[in-house]
């Protein structure tokens, strides 16, 4: 595994002032800006752990995905939230979740009607804009996608749904299958279901640049695969629930190809940059969750994989937070691999500058530009990464390549990795080093100030 090197000193960065990224106007493209605006594909799936892919030796079988590593550059230490609406709330803002006091799955709407998206932004810049899959950052139609910059939104408003069913949970929200922020019913499963729509949208392209962003819903429970899918699993994989979470990975993978072979026969490959990840790790939970609509869901615990890394979606250690990521332009990018830490709040200033956006005013990012490491390679500037877990039971904050986990039940007490020499978290150093687990708190103090300074107010959250 490649990990960045030790930073040289830890004295000189606390010493020095705590420097936020904000959005600084672009002047152009640099070397892109004579040439055409690249098409983006964002394809985020849900749940998917560390090991789940072949290229991190995964058990099921993923060429598509593996094709995409093979051929691009991996961002081998990519960061995320534990769970999914903090993570999708700072891809599509370039903030951290928490300033959003977005900080475990909700359905209550997640941003100010005023916020600047990443799809906003890309339409002041003529790209045309589309989500299929799933939203989860209001689930009502009223606070759906296509109020947040999207041109076309299709798939779940909510969170994971069933496959078949298209159900949320139980309750209000269970009704969320919708086209352009419209309740719909559709007959199929959500995976192909997610990649028809995106490639249908792909083939009615103008000409203009497009955002794609495709959140699949695989592999959130419940599972339930097509039995034609469940009979290509490697016979290796034995137990009803192991061999159907390893036949959805399969589905995803498969559907992943459709959409780059829509990119191929539509001929515009060669102009658009493909980004793969996940919202969190892989989760070992129960399949059959009865808060679901029931379907005949197999009884039985998830197999999702984070090996070597310890921990899985829902905490704050590395196997929630760091997931499989590849960005893909063949026509651009040499195949290699960014070592140095990076964190999904950084696609926006990212994405932005790259299609030539202009900021007007101060977006507040906490993310900054990494496409100088993934298009040139070298190490991203020396920088503070900060998250927090559910319902903010931890705290995390990475500064080099020290890790301080801060847990609101003391009786866990706090938690320091030097992920350089344990990079799987086995050695909790906070009794050791107690002079810099006393500086980065107050590190991540500076920072987590500005938590909630872009909530939603709550008598406003259900408006």
């Amino acid at each position: 595994m490649d990990l960045p090197q030790r930073a040289p000193s830890f004295f000189a960065w606390v010493a020095s002032a705590v420097v936020f990224a904000a959005a600084v106007p672009n002047s152009d493209r640099s070397a892109l800006a004579a040439e055409p605006a690249p098409n983006i594909v964002f394809i985020l799936c849900d749940d998917l752990g560390w090991a789940d892919v072949g290229f991190h030796g995964g058990n099921a079988p993923t060429p598509q995905v593996d094709r995409l590593a093979r051929d691009g550059v991996e961002l081998a230490q990519h960061y995320v939230a534990p769970v999914c609406s903090p993570t999708r709330s700072s891809l599509l803002s370039g903030r951290y979740w928490s300033r959003f006091n977005v900080t475990s799955p909700q359905s209550d709407r997640a941003y100010p009607w005023e916020t600047v998206t990443l799809p906003a932004a890309l339409k002041t810049v003529g790209y045309e804009t589309c989500i299929t899959g799933k939203w989860h950052l209001g689930s009502l139609p009223e606070w759906g996608p296509r109020k947040f910059g999207f041109d076309h939104s299709y798939g779940s408003l909510g969170g994971g749904v069933g496959p078949w069913n298209h159900r949320y949970k139980q309750g209000p929200y269970t009704l969320t299958w919708h086209r352009d922020d419209q309740r719909i019913e559709e007959q199929g499963h959500v995976t192909d279901l997610i990649a028809d729509e995106a490639t249908q949208w792909i083939a009615s392209r103008s000409g203009k640049p497009f955002f794609l962003y495709v959140p699949f819903t695989a592999v959130h429970l419940p599972i339930r695969e097509p039995q034609a899918w469940v009979e290509r699993v490697p016979a290796s994989i034995t137990g009803e629930v192991p061999r159907q979470y390893a036949a959805c990975v399969m589905h995803m993978d498969d559907a992943v190809g459709r959409i780059l072979a829509a990119l191929d026969k539509a001929g515009v490959r060669d102009n658009t940059l493909v980004i793969f990840s996940s919202d969190n790790g892989g989760s070992t939970v129960e399949n059959n969750d009865t808060k679901y609509p029931a379907d005949d869901y197999p009884s039985g615990k998830l197999t999702g994989n984070n090996l070597p890394l310890r921990g899985e979606k829902g905490t704050a250690y590395e196997g929630g937070t760091r997931v499989p990521t590849i960005a893909n332009w063949p026509a651009k990018l040499k195949p290699g691999k960014v070592a140095s830490p990076v964190h999904i709040a950084d696609w926006m200033p990212t994405l932005t500058k790259l299609a030539g956006y202009v900021a007007s005013e101060d977006l507040k990012w906490d993310g900054i530009d990494i496409w100088p490491q993934i298009a040139e390679g070298g190490k991203a500037p020396e920088r503070t990464l900060y998250g927090v877990a559910p319902g903010r039971r931890a705290s995390i904050l990475r500064r080099g390549d020290w890790k301080l986990i801060v847990n609101r039940d003391r009786t866990l007490g706090d938690e320091l990795f030097d992920l350089a020499s344990d990079p799987y978290e086995k050695q909790n150093l906070a009794e050791r080093e107690p002079q810099r687990v006393v500086e980065l708190k107050e590190l991540l103090s500076q920072v987590a100030a500005r938590d909630g300074d872009a909530a939603v107010p709550k008598n406003a959250a259900k408006e």
